[in-house]
């Protein structure tokens, strides 16, 4: 049972890891065929659309599959059925709900976004186009909970990357086709593009569909098997499931709510201070698009990975296992900074090349990337220690840490913008979400009586090891500036992998000969290590 979890949760994070690989890759040929209006825009209309779909889904699939395994355990197998039909249609009216919201409130959303001259009604038009994913995204998590409910993975991984294939596939070869062949307009382009999230919707679904076709024999088996012995209202239901999913939401608006005060304010403080509107709404494009897609990629990567040792904390912690309560905490955070740190590093020293590849040679990118991709680590640490509340039960406190963090962020973003330009909304996220992190540290050690002392002393060696990563990367990065121009692509490619190489190999050593690599990551490092046969040393980092 316990390696079927283990694998369920190995294909689950495959899947999501692909999914963002995937969502990440296409913004290179995106922007070839937009250019910068065309992700200005398309960032004014997938932000609110993010908040929406954050809040119609965000944790159902959690919530239900909670739900669902645990009346599986009971052999109540007819009371998920139960939710499952019945859930069918509350998230059908759910999304559709959004759905109208999102459309009639579309100029509003407009207005409040600050567009430039005559650009309302093409920032409405955007916005439209998306707000349809809102009708199918909702029903789809929910089957996706429920066949995660029975401990089947598969489906939700697979749909999650079909659906982030035929997203892409109709984004690109829709903006084309309208540019290139039809002579079409940026907003039709741009709409198109968007419209994609309900065509990948529509691709993710049939996958569902296709598997619970397939696996319908054995559910209506399992049906038959029900003991029948709990009977529970659908309101009683409904209830259990908000308790579940609720703390996920504020988690999965985070990031869409900070972005979301950047596009309400920052070309509006920038054109104030001086900045032509064309200028403001190029830095807005370039935080809230550009650049936030490349520092995600960190983020997605390392969280992924330190959630999976989210169960380990919750059984713990259900068992009051102090010992192993503080091994999981320790594992979680170490794993997470280990990861995090030296990749946000290398980004924001390599900002120049990675954004030439990624967009083009652009001063204001660099700059904007440089400063913002350290903020990838506090991205980080806010999704771990969310989930961490949630696995000792105090995810209420996630709403006040959230609410602090949009404050802070929401009080400084303007007067930093003044002081800093687009680099003070960067510093206005970091110090927001910084105010957050603090308060869900100090939940987690009040509830969970967990000591930091460890971390910190580990997180100081990690931070030695990024540190002499930065200086080999420093260096090479120097060296080949000498003979290779950050302004091309291909001579970008070849700064940023030899550049890579270097610092990674030097992270990679002095982590594998401390023992911390082995530490954290077990039969993982030793298996690399005898692939590229390499002496293994004994671990000399004491975990306690």
């Amino acid at each position: 049972m316990q390696s079927k979890l283990l694998r369920g949760t190995f294909i689950l994070t495959l899947g999501t890891i692909l999914s963002k690989i995937i969502g990440l890759i296409y913004v290179i040929p995106f922007y070839q065929i937009v250019g910068k209006h065309g992700t200005q825009l398309y960032s004014y209309g997938y932000v609110p659309y993010t908040i929406f779909i954050s809040i119609a889904t965000a944790g159902v699939p959690l919530a239900v599959s909670k739900f669902i395994a645990k009346y599986n355990a009971l052999e109540e197998y007819a009371v998920g059925r139960k939710l499952f039909k019945s859930g069918l249609v509350v998230m059908s009216l759910t999304g559709f709900s959004a759905f109208l919201i999102m459309y009639l409130a579309a100029p509003l959303l407009a207005e409040m976004s600050n567009p430039g001259k005559g650009q309302l009604g093409d920032v409405v038009t955007v916005m439209r186009a998306v707000s349809f994913a809102l009708i199918l995204v909702p029903f789809m998590s929910l089957i996706r909970g429920y066949f995660q409910g029975h401990q089947s993975m598969g489906p939700s991984a697979a749909s999650q990357v079909v659906e982030q294939i035929v997203r892409i596939i109709f984004t690109l070869a829709g903006a084309y086709v309208v540019l290139k062949f039809l002579s079409g307009s940026m907003v039709t382009a741009v709409s198109v593009a968007t419209f994609a999230a309900f065509v990948g919707a529509i691709g993710g679904l049939a996958v569902l569909f296709w598997y619970w076709y397939k696996r319908k024999p054995y559910l209506d088996e399992l049906l038959e098997k029900d003991k029948g012995t709990v009977q529970i209202s659908l309101k009683e239901i409904y209830k259990e499931i908000f308790i579940y999913a609720a703390p996920f939401v504020f988690v999965g608006i985070a990031n869409p709510l900070f972005q979301l005060i950047d596009q309400f304010t920052l070309t509006k403080a920038l054109v104030e201070m001086g900045t032509s509107k064309k200028l403001a709404d190029t830095a807005f494009g370039i935080l809230n698009f550009e650049s936030h897609k490349i520092v995600i990629i960190p983020v997605s990567l390392a969280t992924a990975f330190s959630l999976t040792l989210v169960p380990s904390i919750t059984k713990a912690y259900i068992e009051n296992d102090r010992e192993n309560l503080t091994h999981q905490l320790n594992q979680t955070f170490q794993v997470l900074l280990f990861l995090t740190l030296p990749a946000a590093i290398g980004l924001s020293l390599l900002a120049e090349p990675v954004y030439t590849v990624f967009y083009e040679h652009d001063a204001l990118g660099t700059q904007v990337l440089g400063a913002y991709a350290p903020v990838a680590i506090l991205f980080s640490l806010y999704s771990v220690t969310a989930a961490i509340m949630q696995g000792i039960n105090e995810q209420r406190y996630t709403i006040l840490s959230l609410l602090v963090g949009l404050l802070v962020k929401l009080t400084l973003n303007i007067p930093l913008v003044n002081m800093f330009e687009t680099r003070g909304a960067v510093l206005a996220t970091a110090i927001g979400y910084s105010a957050s992190i603090i308060i869900n540290l100090i939940v987690i050690k009040y509830f969970s009586r967990y000591r930091y002392r460890f971390v910190w002393r580990r997180s100081l060696l990690i931070i030695i090891f990024a540190g002499c990563m930065w200086a080999g990367t420093e260096i090479m990065y120097k060296l080949l500036l000498l003979f290779l121009s950050p302004a091309s692509k291909m001579q970008s490619i070849i700064i940023i992998v030899v550049s890579a190489f270097v610092g990674a190999a030097i992270y990679f050593y002095l982590g594998v000969k401390s023992g911390l690599a082995t530490r954290l990551f077990g039969n993982r490092i030793e298996r690399v290590l005898t692939k590229l046969k390499l002496p293994r040393r004994r671990q000399s980092v004491e975990n306690r």
